[in-house]
């Protein structure tokens, strides 16, 4: 007869479930925050503005530097933001943000989100959009904007001149948050509308605001006066 066979190992007790802190991001998380621009972003600004001129194919247009953006954006340090030209950052980091105070004023609390996706996000000009030496926040975007004004609402409003994000951060819901911030403002001070402009061949940004609930104005034109056609009033009576 066969010997008897051994018995089987004991089933190990199961190990405790891991439990996650509440509210602790899976996957790869990315923390946002919105912020007012200041004077020492314009370099940053500056080549945010430049990238976005390739993008819409207009960098022949491009002559801006830091210098005249610094002097026309920031032209005293008693411009209050909402009230003259406005820029919101968008900050993007692997880690929550630890230095927001310093950057809240009485105008602005910045606002902070975190977004979550199943792979990571791999940034190439991490390097050339670095705030600050050795912390781990960079500039994604930014939208510039000021107030104008309706005379059929009675109201004022702000115009977006500018809303851009870098490549690698785009349909990731980023523009969504720097122009509800925006829209946000408009409604905090009592403004009755805020709008932009879109280039005909750009579906994707068209389908975008359609899909914020904006209304795309086919029958309106942008009318200009620039360079020489602008600078022939000087001598005109």
């Amino acid at each position: 007869m066969a010997a008897a066979a051994p018995p089987p190992p004991p089933t190990p007790a199961p190990e405790p479930a891991m439990t996650l802190p509440e509210n602790t991001p899976l996957g790869h998380p990315i923390f946002t925050r919105v912020r007012l621009a200041t004077p020492s972003d314009v370099p940053h600004i500056h080549k945010l503005i430049h990238q976005m001129a390739v993008f819409e194919r207009l960098t022949h247009l491009f002559s801006a530097t830091e210098s005249s953006l610094s002097s026309t954006l920031f032209p005293s340090s008693t411009t209050q933001p909402f009230h003259s030209f406005t820029i919101f950052l968008l900050e993007v980091s692997p880690t929550p943000f630890t230095d927001t105070p310093i950057h809240t004023t009485p105008f602005y609390n910045p606002t902070e989100k975190v977004f979550n996706f199943d792979l990571p996000v791999e940034d190439p000009e991490r390097e050339a959009f670095r705030v600050q030496n050795g912390v781990d926040v960079f500039v994604a975007g930014f939208v510039l904007f000021f107030p104008n004004y309706s005379t059929f609402l009675g109201k004022p409003g702000f115009y977006v001149e500018d809303l851009f994000v870098r490549e690698c951060y785009r349909r990731k819901g980023f523009g969504r948050t720097l122009l509800s911030a925006v829209a946000k403002q408009a409604v905090k001070m009592g403004y009755g509308r805020v709008e932009w402009v879109v280039l005909d061949w750009n579906v994707n940004a068209i389908k975008f605001y359609e899909d914020m609930g904006a209304n795309v104005l086919p029958e309106w034109r942008i009318c200009r006066l620039s360079g020489e056609a602008l600078q022939a009033y000087q001598a005109s009576d």
